[in-house]
């Protein structure tokens, strides 16, 4: 087990800020399907994983690793949707689902082909998270990865890194 002292090793880095025009058509064909009935938040995730775990080399994410998301706001539009259809007296609508973190965190371990401790956490400093996460990961080390919809004029980001302890001898402790 890890402690905080271990040093960590980025195997990959990636940053979708803004993604690309395309990269909703990157994400179907990466996946060989349309994403259905997971909202924009969601499908970001999913899209920056995906391209972390490409540019890792690596084919599927080990089943020790950890799979850690942030945000600031979370899926916000879809929660907003949610609770204004619900103020308007429809009944619990499907929105409110894509609001959730844990469907984004089922859909995103879905395709990678994925399950294991993952985890989502809602906070403004984003250092904290990462840190929080590095305790006690295992050698198979992190997919971690920051989410954000546009908010105002700032544009949609997916961004994510696959950190591996760099000194394996230190985990095997």
């Amino acid at each position: 087990m890890s402690h905080a002292a271990t040093p960590w090793r980025t195997v990959a880095h990636v940053v979708a800020h803004p993604p690309p025009d395309d990269w909703r058509d990157a994400l179907a064909t990466r996946l060989g399907r349309r994403p259905r009935r997971v909202g924009l938040w969601t499908e970001l995730a999913m899209y920056g994983a995906l391209r972390c775990l490409d540019a890792a080399g690596e084919a599927a994410l080990p089943a020790g690793a950890r799979l850690r998301v942030t945000s600031r706001r979370g899926a916000w539009e879809a929660t907003r949707a949610g609770l204004a259809q619900l103020d308007a007296g429809l009944p619990m609508p499907f929105t409110f689902m894509q609001g959730q973190p844990a469907l984004m965190l089922a859909e995103v371990g879905r395709s990678l082909d994925w399950q294991g401790d993952a985890s989502f956490m809602l906070c403004r400093d984003l250092a904290r998270p990462l840190a929080l996460s590095q305790l006690g990961a295992g050698r198979d080390g992190l997919l971690f990865g920051v989410v954000e919809e546009t908010f105002g004029d700032v544009p949609p980001r997916s961004e994510w890194w696959r950190l591996v302890p760099a000194d394996q001898a230190a985990i095997e402790r």
